[in-house]
């Protein structure tokens, strides 16, 4: 059984994964069964993700369904590794309260390539504390200096996923996001210039669409795409409510989510462009404007 008694979002991925290559392949689950010396109970909890498939098993099934992709058997073999493994945002305990947060922290967590969309805020990925500290304290709820740091020290784990050599990240900005005056000048700089910073990765792509771009910037609003291999195909996407976290898995929710963020970065100014373009927003604000209290 997977950790904490109940299907993870891992176990559910490697579930699903196996029974895609073996209904690709014609077999039912007996065949399978049998082939792993077990019964066609336990293939049927492991595609459901309410059991944890041993890699041995892993390698096993993908034989028999003739899979070739080298690349599949290390990821799935992978995450049949990783099912059980204790996630290090467990050690927050807000983030379990929040409802599908974990699934996505787990899923952002194993993610080779992410791609956002943000027409109202600074990805979070690329925001800085002082600009996490500002939103957090613009919000109707009223956060304790305690869960501040909390907030801030995951929000340090999470950004770490795209240093160099770690998933590819591309995310494409609204212009308002970028130029609309922050309470304070100071954090807004600071913001700009970690932009910049993280865009020189080679695994970093940002792009800033116009604000004459009204019609693409309207068609969805903001939104995270998940890949998992080595190709960015998506395996799922993720939106913000206001008091949760939605996780869409649904093959042609995230074929068209992909064809919105192409349309999108066919609107957008280039990645050149468009840190030509946060350069010169960061050159007009004032060193001496008035800092918020």
């Amino acid at each position: 059984m997977p950790a904490g008694g109940r299907p993870t979002v891992r176990s559910r991925r490697l579930g699903a994964a196996l029974r895609r290559y073996r209904e690709a392949a014609k077999l039912d689950q007996q065949h399978a069964a049998d082939h792993i010396v077990g019964s066609k109970a336990k293939i049927s909890r492991i595609e459901a993700g309410q059991v944890s498939a041993k890699p041995g098993d892993v390698r096993l099934l993908l034989e028999l369904y003739g899979v070739e992709d080298r690349a599949a058997y290390q990821q799935l073999e992978q995450l049949a590794r990783d099912s059980n493994k204790r996630g290090w945002w467990l050690n927050f305990d807000w983030i379990t309260k929040e409802t599908g947060f974990t699934d996505f922290i787990t899923l952002e967590t194993d993610a080779t390539y992410i791609r956002t969309w943000q027409p109202l805020f600074i990805p979070g990925l690329l925001q800085t504390d002082d600009y996490l500290r500002t939103l957090l304290s613009s919000g109707l709820t009223v956060h304790s200096p305690e869960s501040v740091e909390e907030v801030l020290a995951v929000r340090r784990v999470r950004r770490g996923f795209i240093e160099e050599d770690g998933a590819r990240f591309a995310t494409i900005i609204w212009e308002p996001a970028l130029t609309a005056p922050m309470p304070s000048a100071k954090v807004h700089r600071e913001q700009l210039l970690h932009i910049l910073h993280v865009a020189q990765r080679q695994n970093v792509q940002v792009q800033v669409l116009p604000m004459s771009e009204w019609r693409a910037a309207h068609l969805s609003s903001h939104f995270v795409m998940l890949s998992f291999g080595p190709e960015p195909a998506p395996e799922a996407v993720a939106y913000d409510t206001t008091t949760s976290t939605v996780l869409v898995e649904d093959l042609e929710e995230m074929a068209a989510h992909a064809r919105i963020f192409e349309a999108l970065s066919a609107a957008a100014l280039t990645p050149d462009q468009s840190l030509s373009f946060i350069r010169e927003v960061l050159a007009s604000i004032p060193e001496s404007e008035k800092e918020a209290e």
